[in-house]
This record gives C-alpha cells, structure tokens and sequence, in this order.
C-alpha cells in the first residue's frame, strides 16, 4: 500500500480517506474497505452477518452466548487477566495456569469443550462450524484456557487418530476438562527443524520400554501429567521408520525438568533429561517404529492451531496507543499502520475462507503453512510497531499503565511465533514443495540407517 498523497499513489484520494478512518478511532475495516471502493466480507457488522445466517447458526450463537454471558465478562483491554500469558514470577504463573484449567473445566461441565468430540470421550457429537462460532464468540470474553488449548488439540490428534480404544477411554476425557495436562516431548538439541534426527532411545525391555535421553523446548512441562515422547526404536532403521511414539507419565522416575528462562522474564519452555525411564509396553500410541506418522499428526494439528485468532484486537489496541500518544498525524507512523492493517485483513480474509469451508463441509482452500507464515509476519510486525509507537516508554514504565509490558513482551517473544509450530523456513519449504509443487529439495539420508549419520559414540 503506498502513503496517500506520496508519489506513486494510483488513488490517493481513497487511500486518504481509509487512512484518516485509521486515525479517526472507529474500528477500521468495513469503514476503509467502503472509502477504497472494496467490500470486505470480514468487516461487515454483527447485524449484517446474522442475517444471513441459517436458523441452526443463529441457534447455536444464541446458545454460545447465553453461557458465556452466564460464566465470564467481555474483554476490556490489554489489562484483562486472559490478555498476558507470560509471567516472570512463578506464583503468578501457576495461578495464571490454574485459572486458565478452572475456566476448561468450566466450559467441559456445560458442555462446550470438545464440540466435535464423542460424547463418549466427553465432547458434544457437534460440527466442525458449530466449534468455529464457539471460538469466534469467545474470543470477545475475558477468559483463555491458556497452554490447556494446545495440549488437548496436540494429545487429542494423537489419541484419536492413533491411540487404542482403551487409551481413548482412559486418557480423553481427564484431557478434555483439564483434570491431566499433556506436553509435548518431541524436539531435542539435535533435533529441531529436522526432528526425524531425534536421538532420545527406546529400548524394550520386557514389558516395558527404557528411555534416555534429552528434550528441550518442552511448553508447560512443570505442569504436565503426561507427555507424547517420540523415541528412536531402531537406530538401524532410516530415520524416519524408526521412531516409537509413548503416553509418558511426566512423574515418572528418571525424569527432572529444568526451566528456560526466556529474554521475557518467564520460564515457559523447558529442558527435560530422561535417565532409564521405565514406560509400560501398553503406552505405546500407533504402531512400534511407526511414531512419526504420529509426529506428523500431532504437527499437523499444531500448524492448524497457532494459525488462528489472537486473544485481542491488535488493529483496535495500536489504533488506541497511537491515539493516546498523539501519533496517528505522522507520516510514517501512517504508512506504517496502513501496511499492518493490510496484514491483518489478508489474515482476516483468509480465516473467513477457511470457516466457509467449513460450514460447506469442503476440503480447506488454504494450506496451514500459509495461515502459520501470515500470523507470525503478522504478529512480528505488531510488536515493532507498537514498540516504535511507545518509544522510550516501552522501557521506562512504573507498572501502572499495560501498554509498556505487554509490547514489551510482545516484541521481545516475537521468535516464539516465527519458530514455534516449526520454524518460517520449514513451513515455506511446505508451501515451495507441497502447494506449489516446486522440486524437492536433495537428501541423500532418507533411505540410509539413521545410525550411519551419528557421530560415534552418540
């Protein structure tokens, strides 16, 4: 987009005009989308889109909304206890964690948790668009499940596309409201983007497995009941056939977790070492040797995940810095703002695609790496912006104002979205090779012993 007014400007006309909307206040993207001459279907009011909604939609929203009127309060800001996550204290943390576990629990005794799930395993037997309108209408409320939402979604692929009927009956339901937490214990410090490198071994012993070995960048582990581990099994398989994936009880002898303190101030992440930790043979989810076409689930339904909505409005909250700091008559905080702003209705547009689908029961139009790419670029540039923004406030804050914090914190953790979910570079080899069916890239390790690349000793 080019600064209304600047050379170049093929309309700078309309584009004044959407980026005075941008100074004015008002939520911007309907308001822009009419002053460039464009309908967005994203921008439209609450009114207009009800409208044209079947009856069973508009059931079910009335139904969403009634209980969320019922359990929780609407979002007011960045000071709403479900707008931070990352605490450099630990009570603060696990407080955090254990209000984030109250409100799962919540949502699971009224029914809402797991909606496309069993009701067996204790969802609600529901539709794919009925679980989207949930998500869309809570995300106006102040409450999170927090960690909670990935360890379900992660756990919950694996179990339910891999585990057996007596691991789905005995592991779904505590995970579904919360009552167990699961971790992921899949990267290692050999093993990151190229996570079929991963060395940690399982070796059968009896009717038990025994694994050693070292993970790190574990999220949530210090409140983990349980972890999906991937194991090599068979070094003397190629690397990628010979992987076990385990149900492994995080207070398992043999296990000690160390905490990552972050550039943040929090310890979200952690180291954990696994020193001949006993699994029974009956932990084992999937097939022996066959844990990465697990990995691959798992990571599937991570991708899919970290792609969607924020727990705020970023447009509305940097609008509402720039405002109280009187820069929204600067040039380049404009263009600047103009261009994030176009970011986000990309996203915005994108997401409306893929909840169309949805509703229509088709194949998703957009890949997952796509999504992913768009919200981390996204979520980079708003914490520089709001940075820029904030200037030396960013820094020097007495605690009393959010705003210096929490842009703080967001541009200081902006690697955990270009890196989380695998890296940038992974998911645009993704969309290179398998959306736009670009040649591979060369390996000559896919058919060769993962043992024979080992450094000896390893």
């Amino acid at each position: 987009m080019v600064l209304a007014g600047t050379r170049g400007s093929t309309d700078a006309p309309a584009y004044r005009a959407a980026l005075d909307l941008l100074a004015s206040g008002r939520y911007p993207f309907a308001d822009i989308a009419r002053a460039v001459g464009r309908r967005i279907p994203h921008g439209r009011s609450r009114a207009e889109g009800r409208s044209r909604m079947s009856n069973a939609e508009g059931e079910w929203r009335a139904e969403v909304v009634a209980f969320l009127d019922g359990n929780a309060r609407l979002r007011t800001g960045l000071g709403d206890w479900s707008a931070t996550s990352v605490h450099d204290d630990p009570a603060e943390e696990h407080e955090y964690f254990e209000r984030c576990r109250a409100w799962q629990q919540t949502v699971f005794d009224h029914g809402f948790a797991g909606i496309t799930w069993s009701p067996e395993y204790g969802g609600r037997g529901g539709q794919s668009w009925q679980q989207a309108i949930y998500r869309e209408e809570e995300s106006r409320y102040d409450v999170t499940s927090g960690f909670l939402t990935s360890t379900i979604a992660l756990a919950g692929a694996a179990l339910h596309g891999h585990g057996t009927e007596d691991q789905q009956e005995r592991y779904l339901r505590p995970l579904l409201r919360g009552d167990e937490v699961w971790c992921q214990l899949f990267s290692e410090p050999d093993a990151g983007s190229d996570l079929a490198n991963l060395g940690t071994r399982a070796t059968l012993d009896g009717d038990q497995w025994v694994v050693t070995g070292q993970k790190v960048w574990t999220s949530g582990a210090q409140h983990a009941d349980l972890g999906i581990l991937l194991a090599r099994s068979d070094p003397d398989a190629p690397k990628h056939r010979g992987i076990t994936c385990f149900a492994c009880p995080m207070q398992s002898p043999g296990i000690e977790i160390r905490p990552l303190r972050q550039i943040t101030g929090s310890a979200h992440f952690n180291e954990v070492f696994l020193s001949e930790v006993r699994i029974p043979a009956d932990a084992v989810i999937g097939e022996v040797h066959g844990g990465w076409t697990v990995g691959r689930a798992v990571l599937a339904a991570e991708s899919a995940m970290i792609g969607g909505s924020t727990r705020f409005d970023p447009v509305v909250e940097l609008l509402r810095v720039a405002r109280a700091r009187d820069r929204t008559s600067d040039p380049r905080v404009r263009q600047a703002m103009a261009t994030y702003v176009a970011r986000e209705r990309i996203l915005g547009i994108l997401r409306e695609r893929l909840r169309r689908d949805i509703r229509c029961g088709a194949r998703p139009s957009v890949d997952g790496s796509v999504m992913k790419l768009l919200w981390s670029q996204a979520r980079t540039a708003r914490g520089e912006l709001a940075v820029m923004l904030l200037g030396a406030d960013a820094l020097a804050d007495d605690g009393t104002d959010p705003d210096p914090r929490f842009w703080r914190v967001e541009l200081l953790s902006r690697y955990w979205g270009s890196i989380g979910g695998g890296t940038d570079e992974v998911h645009k080899n993704h969309v290179a090779e398998r959306v736009l069916g670009l040649p591979r890239e060369p390996r000559i390790d896919l058919d060769q012993p993962w043992s024979t690349g080992r450094p000896i000793g390893a």
